[in-house]
């Protein structure tokens, strides 16, 4: 199914960005996980990663996602300080926030919280998480390790004269249907400062006499005690309940379950109720008036305990991926040192062939030489033979024609002696 959703981004600061996700018709949502638009901080591109029925829990899981990991150079990494944000658009101090911070990488690309909202807490209708059906997500984020600014009290008033308008429209809805008496807004107009001025420059004020000064403030007790609103004792005691259920909780999950706006509501009613046998101290309800601020600046310091340790968890998880990462390297530096040594064994080995080869090389060059030469001598030997050759054979050819005269006359001298034995 489409999902309708708005997106919109802003600079907070020069460092810091701030990433609207305005989710329509998300009760609706079929999806197992949405991603919002693509988003870019410091030459990165990011995008939020929400499972709205809950990466396989009971609560809206929320991420912060690099949306170009995988086309990333090896070994990429980047550090952020995170804040996450589902708002509440009835009140928006009660708006469900987290901050982390990580280290992000090719292993570790989306980071952010698991169990970030309840599920019942998130569809609650006396609540403004879903307000017309409409999620209003905020992210926060920070590239600079030197800055620690982000934190709930900065996600919950940035912004906030923006949206207290339309907060207090809702809250104004919200309290009528609940019947709670509301007051209409009275317009009031200041002196000019012309006027104001001149009033100064024209008279003094008068010095109040002690009798006026008394009457004056019976006249207020008397008006405000007969426009005060009376509560019954079932009222105070519902109050207290409301309140001790508070105390009940961790600070830390009182800060983020949103129950200061009834919790407010119990405290005024607490502190006003006036019962015959039950009369309040004006310092108990003075303790009362202020324990509103004192339990929201408790919970904000448990808030921010648990983001120091978050911070440090992050930052234990960051050193931890860095020392993984290092002794990955080790390894890796160890593998290429013996890969080397063995090349250069092999490049020793080839060296000492090459050489072998080289006075193979370099006899065979001497022996073709030597050889050379003997053919050549031999060759010169022949080439004189040959001219020596020609002149034996004419000398032959005379020989053998002396020899033949030889012969013949060798006959003849036997031939003679022959004759001359036959005389004698």
């Amino acid at each position: 199914m489409a999902v309708d959703s708005k997106f919109q981004s802003m600079d907070i600061d020069v460092k810091i960005k701030k990433f609207t996700w305005r989710i329509q018709n998300f009760s609706s949502l079929e999806v197992k996980k949405l991603y919002s638009e693509v988003f870019t901080v410091d030459g990165y591109k990011w995008r939020i990663l929400i499972f709205p029925k809950g990466n396989h829990v009971d609560h809206l899981s929320i991420y912060l996602d690099v949306a170009d990991s995988a086309t990333l150079p090896y070994g990429w990494s980047k550090y952020a300080q995170v804040g996450f944000g589902v708002i509440d658009q009835f009140d928006r101090e009660t708006s469900s926030t987290r901050v982390t911070q990580h280290c992000f990488n090719a292993r570790e690309a989306d980071w952010g919280f698991t169990t970030f909202l309840c599920l019942t807490e998130l569809h609650n209708p006396k609540r403004g998480y879903l307000l017309n059906d409409e999620c209003l997500v905020e992210v926060y984020v920070c590239t600079d390790k030197t800055l620690d600014f982000i934190s709930r009290e900065f996600i919950v008033e940035t912004d906030w004269d923006e949206l207290k308008a339309k907060e207090a429209d809702c809250v104004k809805a919200v309290m009528d249907n609940q019947k709670t008496p509301t007051t209409k807004p009275v317009e009031m107009t200041l002196p000019s400062p012309a006027q104001s001025s001149s009033q100064t420059v024209a008279t003094e004020p008068e010095e109040p006499a002690e009798e006026d000064m008394n009457t004056f403030f019976t006249s207020l007790e008397s008006e405000l005690s007969s426009s005060r609103m009376l509560y019954s004792k079932e009222e105070a005691k519902e109050a207290l309940a409301k309140i001790k259920e508070a105390l009940n909780t961790t600070p830390v999950n009182l800060n983020d379950s949103g129950k200061f706006s009834p919790l407010k509501q119990a405290i005024m009613i607490l502190a006003r109720f006036d019962g015959s046998s039950t009369t309040l101290t004006i310092e108990q309800k003075n303790e009362l008036l202020d324990l509103e601020e004192r339990l929201k600046e408790l919970a904000n310091r448990a808030a921010k305990a648990v983001q120091d340790k978050d911070q440090l968890t992050a930052k234990e998880s960051i050193k931890q991926t860095m020392t993984c990462n290092l002794e990955s390297s080790l390894i890796r530096y160890k593998e290429v040192e013996t890969e080397v040594k063995q090349v250069d064994q092999i490049l020793a080995a080839l060296r000492e062939e090459v050489e072998e080869a080289q006075k193979r090389k370099e006899k065979m060059l001497a022996e073709r030489k030597g050889i050379y030469r003997s053919c050549k001598e031999m060759k010169m030997e022949l080439d004189a033979l040959g001219k020596e050759l020609a002149e034996c054979e004419a000398t032959a050819k005379v020989g053998e024609e002396e020899e033949k005269s030889v012969e013949a006359e060798w006959g003849r001298i036997k031939d003679f002696i022959s004759s001359i034995e036959a005389k004698i």
